[in-house]
């Protein structure tokens, strides 16, 4: 699997869709949105120059609505920071401007961001003209993995990212060398060889530094970062309702098809997911080693599998409805083009067919709901 060609949300605007299938990540823009307010009220006070620019990267903006929400929740919290300074400075206008970088990989369905942005600038300029300051936004696409230098030194003021970090830069090299070490899983599963659990944390670990290292680099002075990602709950790899047991029920809706004869058991043996969902004791640990940032914020939260479901029970109310809204209304939108590339298009509604009855199965037991961490960061003053 070649990550940076490969991995990508279900294009378009269709009924499979990533844009018409993303309630979860929005659910966790909602959830995260004080922290981002913060981040981008402290930025205002402490790091902005009276009439500048700001420059905001979105990385792993994928498409849909959810990738304009980002920008119109910065430019209305600037916005609301600007009214505040105005009313308390005997009405000084305040002239910004914003310029706002939406970066994911190659494969992202850009045409789809850029077809949706007239309808975005035509928002924030009749907000504009309502408001006592001077605050402009221009938008580009920035194509690129986060896992290497995207801007600049010392440039960019805040970066955000949602429902990305939990990607990995490649599968680890000793899964994907044709030796199957990780048979008839495709992430971490009860089977999975201890040695193989350890190659996935290591692969986080450089990921998650190298990340680091690289946004140090292009952050300005007190520049901030806020970043939304899958993760665990514990050090445990395996509790119930976690993306683990989520991705090991779909390797065994996997081996199902190759018990029918629809998928070859070399090619599932050979199938490796670029994840890994880490514990916050992990992140916290890595960020304060690396000593490149401030923690402000670190929490988790959690998120229903179901991204229909917003209900605070325990209790799945119709299991069989529930998991079909897991495997065709959020998993199918991230998975599909994996599954396409690496087992070919004629499986996928059997699989997620199969998929939605394994989920149903499992939401029986015990409602199921994903750890999401959040954590904001201030560039350190060495």
């Amino acid at each position: 699997m070649k990550v940076e060609k490969d991995l990508r949300m279900a294009t378009g605007d269709g009924a499979n869709s990533y844009a018409a299938n993303s309630r979860l990540p929005k659910k966790a823009l909602l959830k995260t949105k004080p922290v981002l307010q913060k981040a981008i009220e402290d930025l205002y006070c402490k790091s902005l120059s009276r009439r500048g620019t700001m420059v905001v990267a979105d990385l792993g903006c994928s498409s849909g609505p959810n990738t304009l929400l980002v920008v119109d929740e910065v430019m209305s919290t600037l916005r609301d920071c600007a009214r505040e300074e105005t009313k308390a400075a005997d009405d000084r206008r305040r002239a910004m401007q914003v310029q706002f970088f939406l970066n994911d990989l190659p494969g992202n369905d850009f045409n789809l961001v850029f077809r949706s942005l007239q309808q975005l600038q035509d928002y924030l300029g009749a907000e504009e003209e309502d408001e006592a300051v001077a605050l402009r936004c221009y938008v580009a696409g920035l194509p690129g993995s986060f896992y290497m230098r995207l801007f600049p030194c010392q440039s960019v003021h805040l970066f955000h990212s949602s429902y990305s970090l939990m990607w990995r830069s490649k599968v680890p090299e000793e899964l994907s060398n044709g030796t199957y070490l990780n048979e008839a899983n495709i992430y971490i599963g009860k089977t999975t060889p201890p040695a193989v659990v350890k190659l996935f944390q290591e692969q986080f670990l450089k990921d998650f530094r190298l990340f680091l290292t690289l946004r140090y680099k292009e952050l300005v002075g007190g520049g901030r970062m806020v970043l939304t990602f899958l993760g665990r709950k514990t050090e445990e790899m395996l509790m119930h309702g976690e993306v683990g047991s989520m991705w090991e029920l779909l390797a065994k809706a996997l081996q199902s098809l190759v018990q029918k004869g629809l998928v070859e058991k070399e090619k599932l043996n050979s199938f490796n997911l670029p994840y890994y969902a880490p514990s916050v004791d992990e992140v916290k640990a890595l960020i304060e080693k690396e000593n490149l940032f401030g923690i402000e914020h670190i929490g988790l939260f959690e998120s229903n599998w179901d991204p229909l479901d917003d209900s605070d029970s325990d209790v799945v109310l119709d299991c069989a409805s529930s998991s079909r809204n897991v495997a065709n209304k959020s998993i199918r939108a991230v998975m599909e083009p994996l599954i396409i590339e690496h087992f070919g298009e004629a499986i996928l509604d059997e699989l997620f067919m199969v998929f939605a009855s394994m989920v149903a199965g499992y939401l029986e037991i015990r409602k199921a709901k994903y750890p999401v961490i959040v954590v904001s960061l201030k560039k350190a003053m060495h």
